[in-house]
């Protein structure tokens, strides 16, 4: 609880929830920059910073509570910078993460095991670094890649209005679910249930 005259956080008063988490959102987004358009609606529910893989330090990384990893599908992985950055994170306890993608692929191809798939390697790098991947993102995304430049492309027009809704939604499902495991694992702590 905040004492009398602190100021509360941005995404403390739109939530009402004064358990603030420290949260930021880490993005490599090239193209069209759809995956950037993700970004940042998920930064402006969480009330984080966005920054690109280069703009922030493996170490700094470990300062926040819950971090947002987004890229691109490149070769069905993340872009080579994020996975760069997750190989060079420090080692961490009870810090969450959650990932979230834009694909060029046909949407009918695109299912939960589709994107999970996308984002194994990045999910892998992190638990191995000590983070719980509480949630994953993905959705279609403009491609003019290749020859289909010359057919304007495919998902023209992705994301759209219902994909950044449905990424605000999943960021408010990301921010609870966080709290939720950060105040179990206190109750855990202070009743002495909890892992040693």
């Amino acid at each position: 609880m905040k004492r009398k005259g602190e100021k509360l956080e941005k995404n403390e008063i739109e939530t009402g929830n004064t358990q603030a988490l420290r949260s930021l959102v880490v993005v490599f987004s090239y193209h069209h920059n759809n995956t950037k358009k993700i970004a940042n609606t998920c930064a402006k529910v969480l009330g984080a910073e966005v920054k690109t893989p280069k703009q922030v330090k493996p170490e700094e990384i470990a300062e926040y509570d819950l971090v947002g990893f987004g890229s691109g599908i490149y070769s069905a992985t993340f872009d080579p910078s994020v996975l760069d950055l997750a190989d060079r994170l420090p080692q961490v306890s009870s810090k969450k993460a959650f990932l979230f993608s834009t694909y060029g692929a046909p949407a009918f191809v695109a299912n939960r095991e589709f994107i999970e798939k996308n984002h194994q390697q990045i999910r892998e790098k992190l638990k191995a670094k000590g983070y719980t991947v509480i949630g994953e993102f993905g959705c279609a995304g403009w491609n003019t890649n290749s020859f289909l430049k010359y057919f304007g492309g495919l998902n023209k027009g992705k994301p759209d209005a219902e994909n950044l809704r449905n990424a605000e939604a999943f960021a408010r499902d990301m921010m609870e679910k966080a709290r939720r495991q950060d105040a179990k694992a206190r109750a855990d702590k202070d009743t002495g249930t909890g892992a040693t």
